[in-house]
Order: C-alpha cells, then sequence, then structure tokens
C-alpha cells in the first residue's frame, strides 16, 4: 500500500505537467524569452515557435502519459498518422505471425540517439522489459501485459510474443524507446536522465530552466529529416489566464486556450483558431479507497442524474463539446444504449430516497444521521475543470447532496473522496479502458473494481474479431453504466490558438486526453514572423 500511495503521488505529479502543455525559455529573473541567437543552416533568422506548457517534473515517457513534449524527443516502433491510424516510426516494417502470436519488427538502420550512440533492437528491449516490471511502477504497463516473450533476433530485428491477439499491441508499440547505454542499471523513476533525455526524435533537448521553460532544438540528423522549424521552447506556463494574456501580448505562438478565452481571438488579426475534436472526457472520479464510498456508493447514480450536463456544456465550454455518458463515444466501438443518467433532480431524489436518506430541515439529504456530503478534488491551474466541478456542486447542493470543491496543491490520490478526473484516447478502445477501468491497473487511481468489467475488457483486448470486440466492449459500458466509476460529464473540444505566422497544422487530427496530439506532424510546420 506504502508503495501504491508513493506511486499515486509520482504519477499525480505526472499528470500535472501533461496538462495542455506549452513552453518557452526565459533566462532567471528575466521576463522574456530568449530565443537564441544562432542562426538556422541556410544562414538566415533561426525560427522559433514558443509553445504555452503546464510544468515538467521530469520526460519520462516510459513511466508517465500525457507529456505532449515526448513526441518531440523520441520515437515508438510505429507511429501515428493525421487520422490516429498507426504507420512506420523506429520501425520501417512489421509482420503478425498468427500461429505463433508473435510480431516481429525490422528496424530502420542508421537510426542515432541525440548523442550520437547507434539505435539498436536492445534499447527497445530495453524500454519495454522496463515498463513491464512491476519494481518500476509504470502506469503503461498494462499496455505490455499481455507479452510473454520478446527476443533480439539481430541489431536491427526484434519480436514480441503474446498470450493472446491484441489488436492494439501496434498502437501501443508507439510507445518512446529509451536509450539502454543510458539507463541500464538506473531507478526508472528518479533517474537524472529524465531531466536531461536523449532521444532520437526530430528534436533534441537544449536546455531547461526549472519552472519557466524547455528549449529544444532540432535534430539536424533526423531519420526521417530534419524540421523546419530551428527552436521550439516550451514556456511553463501552468495557469490558463496567464496562457492568454501572454497570446494576447505577443509573448505566445502557440496554446491551448480554454473555449471563452479562444473565442476572444476567433476574429482577430493576426491568430488562428483551431477548433478540434478530442476523445478527452471530463467526470467525478470517485476514491473508493475512501472509506465514505463503501458506505455510500448506491448514491452515485443519484450523483449521475443530479448534473446538468447541456448546461456545463453550454455555459462553461461554449458548446465546444459534448455532453458524456461513458468512456468510449468518439470509438468505433461505442455503445449508445446504455445508461445516461440525463439530467433528472427527480430522479435523482428518488434514488436517494430508495437507499433511505431522508430530506433535513436545511436541504439536503442525511443517511444514519450523518449528512451526505462529499469534496471533489480539481488539480490547481485549470479553469475549465475548475468551472466543471463548481457548477457540478452547485447543482449536486440543488439535489440535496452538499458538495464542495477543493483545489490542493498537491493531489492525494490516495486520501481524497472525488476528483475532477479526465482521460480518453483517440486509437484503440483498449487504451484508456482497460487500465483506467480494471481492477489494480497501472491508471486505475479510483481503485475501482468490478468482476464483470475485468471479464469484458479481457475479452475484448485477447480477440481481433471486429464482432467480438463490439459486443464485449459493449457489454463492458452496460456494466459500467450499472456500476458507475465515475460521473461522466462531458467531452471537451481542443481550441488551439496560433499566430497567423505558424502554418502545417492539421486542424481535423483528433486529439487525445489534454488535446495532445497536435504535434504529430511538426516536422512540417513552417514558422515566419
Amino acid at each position: 500500500m506504502k508503495k501504491q500511495t508513493l506511486l499515486c503521488l509520482l504519477l499525480a505529479a505526472a499528470m500535472l505537467l501533461g496538462l495542455t502543455a506549452c513552453g518557452g525559455n526565459q533566462p532567471a529573473g528575466s521576463g522574456a524569452v530568449n530565443t537564441g541567437d544562432a542562426a538556422s543552416p541556410d544562414g538566415g533568422e533561426p525560427s522559433t515557435l514558443v509553445y504555452a506548457s503546464g510544468d515538467y517534473t521530469r520526460i519520462n515517457p516510459a513511466m508517465d502519459e500525457h507529456g505532449e513534449i515526448n513526441i518531440l524527443l523520441f520515437n515508438g516502433l510505429t507511429a501515428h498518422d493525421g487520422s490516429n491510424s498507426v504507420i512506420p516510426g523506429l520501425a520501417e516494417s512489421w509482420a503478425f505471425d498468427e500461429d505463433t502470436c508473435t510480431y516481429t519488427f525490422h528496424l530502420t538502420e542508421g537510426v542515432k540517439w541525440h548523442d550520437g550512440q547507434p539505435l539498436t533492437a536492445e534499447d527497445v528491449q530495453f524500454t519495454i522489459q522496463a515498463i513491464m516490471d512491476p519494481d518500476n511502477g509504470s502506469e503503461n504497463a498494462p499496455n505490455f501485459e499481455d507479452v510473454e516473450e520478446i527476443t533480439v533476433v539481430d541489431e536491427h530485428t526484434i519480436s514480441f510474443r503474446l498470450t493472446a491477439p491484441n489488436v492494439a499491441f501496434l498502437d501501443y508499440m508507439t510507445m518512446a524507446v529509451l536509450p539502454k547505454h543510458l539507463l541500464e542499471g538506473e531507478d526508472m523513476q528518479t533517474a537524472s536522465f529524465f531531466r536531461s533525455p536523449v532521444g532520437t526524435g526530430p528534436y533534441r533537448l537544449e536546455s531547461w530552466d526549472e519552472g519557466q521553460a524547455i528549449t529544444l532544438v532540432k535534430n539536424e540528423d533526423y531519420f526521417k529529416g530534419a524540421a523546419n522549424i530551428d527552436r521550439i521552447i516550451f514556456k511553463i506556463v501552468p495557469d490558463d489566464n496567464a496562457q492568454t494574456i501572454q497570446m494576447r501580448s505577443g509573448e505566445l505562438d502557440l496554446a491551448l486556450l480554454p473555449p471563452k478565452d479562444a473565442e476572444a481571438f476567433r476574429d482577430q488579426d493576426g491568430y488562428q483558431v483551431y477548433e478540434m475534436k478530442t476523445s478527452d472526457y471530463r467526470g467525478i472520479l470517485f476514491n473508493f479507497q475512501n472509506a465514505y464510498w463503501t458506505e455510500n456508493r448506491d448514491i452515485i447514480p443519484a450523483i449521475c442524474c443530479g448534473i446538468d450536463r447541456e448546461a456545463i456544456v453550454s455555459a462553461i465550454l461554449l458548446g465546444h463539446g459534448v455532453t458524456a455518458y461513458g468512456p468510449l463515444q468518439r470509438n468505433v466501438y461505442n455503445n449508445e444504449n446504455v445508461e445516461h443518467y440525463d439530467y433528472s433532480p427527480d430522479r435523482a431524489r428518488q434514488v436517494l430516497e430508495s437507499a433511505g436518506c431522508t430530506l433535513g430541515d436545511d436541504g439536503f439529504y442525511y443517511r444514519n444521521g450523518e449528512k451526505l456530503a462529499f469534496t471533489i478534488s480539481v488539480g490547481a491551474g485549470d479553469q475549465v475543470r475548475v468551472d466543471i466541478a463548481q457548477a457540478a456542486a452547485q447543482q449536486l447542493r440543488e439535489v440535496g447532496i452538499d458538495v464542495t470543491v477543493d483545489i490542493p496543491a498537491v493531489v492525494d490520490w490516495g486520501g481524497q473522496m472525488a476528483y475532477l478526473i479526465g482521460w480518453g484516447s483517440p486509437f484503440d478502445a483498449d487504451d484508456h479502458t482497460y487500465k483506467v477501468f480494471g481492477t489494480g491497473k497501472g491508471a486505475n487511481y479510483s481503485a475501482y473494481s468490478n468482476a464483470l468489467v475485468d471479464q469484458y475488457l479481457i475479452q475484448a483486448r485477447q480477440s481481433d474479431d471486429p464482432a467480438v470486440r463490439a459486443e464485449a466492449y459493449g457489454k463492458f459500458q452496460e456494466e459500467l453504466a450499472k456500476d458507475p466509476a465515475y460521473a461522466f460529464i462531458c467531452y471537451v473540444d481542443a481550441d488551439y490558438v496560433a499566430v497567423d505566422g505558424l502554418a502545417g497544422i492539421s486542424p481535423d487530427t483528433v486529439m487525445g486526453h489534454h488535446g495532445v496530439g497536435i504535434f504529430w506532424n511538426v516536422t512540417e510546420w513552417t514558422m515566419t514572423k
């Protein structure tokens, strides 16, 4: 339990660093961004993109998710294109042997790490084994738990034998490969490497001014061809309001802004607004490690019915999103026929009264002499989440549940009562379901456990038959609706604001959690000022 609590704290920090993302380089004590003075290879002024980012405590793609910066520094064996389909990455090709359930990948030859050392299949083996090692506590471990054997065939060939087919495996091989020669024998949670990472990606780390900026310069030897933009600065601006101010003042070139702030730029000269769909949902996570839910788990359907999702989407998201009832609404395997828990204060009260709760003179329900009351925690800096939590709390108070909102400096995953959570993946349905709702899995922060949910998720990931998967995911969603882990609220569109000089963003790509994914084609972007 102590190890699980420590891991949760580490992952909480990682989730905070992944919130949206942006960055920039500021010398200590200076308010100006240092764009450097190195000339571009053609002799002209270097092009620099300043991107608004949440803060990073480390850059560790093997242990953490959602770091927007990862794709600039690292590569996986596979990658995703603008339609979120799997394409070659470090591997130029692969094959699947159905008889042995084995994937064999052939690596592109001549790829080098940023320090000049050659990439080999041993680096791939080292990375996946490190993720799979339970002592390392990676939240990505469930993605690879069906890997039975990893074989380095030769310097540029590696095979993975699985216990059962898993169509999501090629999606999971987008996992960033890490250098064995720099990390072997190091602690995969605390190694200094994760403050000075070395990858194979289109950009390499130039400097990291803690709490200020992370500056990347393009990798001239990138195996897929050098990027157009010379330097990208992840300027650390964790507060949404500050990002908006700095976008307006010209300190930023690209930022993911709240809907109300993005709208203010829509008709302004010099800016472009990209309203991009996401698979990114928000909901109230119930912490089942907290004794409160042992006694009151049966009132969760009342909470679900007591939230006016339409009002939240309209007033807070300004229509830039949709109401949510489950985790797969923007996935081919969505089951739209599950219980939606449409807004109904009367039904919410009926559920409470059927559970034996009685309405007090103060307008709140009581159970066994105790008022029904709980607190929703929200991470600092994300104003949209704060607004959603406060709106939901007010709506729930109106149906008789005394809900408050807390914005802690550090999230206590094991001790809190509830959290305004966000998840969602634009890739295979296994992603952000199996490890989020499966019992004891790496991203199951609610400690949710349901044997039928586990059964259906396993059935879905172990079949490559679309019909079998559709049936299993349909049943998974039905069971999750009967026994909710979250009170789903809304899907949040990603509103990116960019200066006119930035070109190349793919506006139709469906973004992931926290709007992550915009950099998928960063090498094609251009920047003029």
